[in-house]
């Protein structure tokens, strides 16, 4: 796993906080200084909790769990849904339904939902409606794909869930908190680090910024992806020695017995 730089980090912007006023005091470990009324954040420790969290990630992906990734700000969207789609996990950029998490089973209801206007499509039920009763179940299906479509394989709760700015995907913290699930999250200087079990003080506004923690992130979890593979692989080809061993065994124990048969037989004469 390639470890960012400080270097990069300052490129792309990760240590401009918000203004003075606007900060939260529990972020005052993570703030490096002040320059001209705004806070800088510490690139330092910003590295080290980005290790960590992608560290924790990689492990979550091995172990064969899903993670939800959470950008429902302008500026994020595109950049987080292209990233996660790459690694094929699942996101929400859109609005944060509530209780996704916490009413989780009507959340899967409604993917079903989906599911099942596509099998009407598929098998020419649809065709047997009225040309309104069409159109709505058109649009149903098309603001279901818009919000839900993007979880659609998520079968179960997430193992995890990372979001881009807390203060915003409040609701979606509160309800990962409530189940008890860990989260990931970038946390500007207005934020408050304390609900998140692995924040990575960052500059949660500018795209780079988002981008370059966003690339870290998603790098970890297709490595976790690919050891994951690579052990099922070699588990694969183990267990498949062993029964060939095991058959080849069986084979020779049968031509073992008959020359043993044949010794008696010879001292006999």
């Amino acid at each position: 796993m390639e470890k960012v730089t400080f270097e990069q980090m300052l490129q792309a912007g990760v240590h401009f906080g918000h203004l003075k006023r606007k900060w939260n005091p529990h972020m005052a470990p993570y703030i490096f200084t002040e320059k001209k009324g705004i806070h800088i954040i510490d690139l330092h420790k910003t590295g080290v909790k980005l290790d960590e969290a992608a560290s924790a990630m990689k492990q979550i992906a091995k172990s064969g769990k899903k993670i939800l990734f959470v950008a429902t700000k302008k500026q994020a969207k595109s950049i987080v849904a292209e990233r996660v789609q790459a690694i094929g996990m699942p996101y929400v950029t859109e609005r944060w339904s509530g209780g996704m998490l916490t009413n989780f089973a009507t959340i899967r209801k409604a993917v079903r939902k989906m599911s099942q206007i596509d099998k009407m499509e598929q098998d020419g039920t649809l065709n047997t409606l009225s040309k309104r009763e069409r159109l709505q179940v058109s649009r149903q299906r098309a603001k279901l794909e818009k919000n839900l479509g993007s979880i659609s394989d998520l079968t179960r709760i997430p193992a995890a869930i990372f979001i881009v700015d807390v203060m915003k995907e409040h609701i979606a913290l509160a309800e990962a908190k409530k189940l008890g699930i860990p989260v990931f999250a970038m946390v500007d200087t207005n934020s408050d680090p304390r609900p998140v079990d692995f924040p990575i003080p960052a500059n949660d506004d500018a795209g780079r910024s988002i981008a370059l923690v966003m690339d870290v992130l998603a790098q970890a979890v297709a490595e976790g992806l690919q050891e994951r593979k690579a052990d099922k692989e070699s588990a694969e080809a183990a267990q498949a020695a062993a029964k060939k061993s095991k058959e080849e065994a069986a084979a020779e124990a049968p031509a073992a017995d008959a020359g043993a048969s044949e010794a008696p037989a010879e001292e006999a004469k």
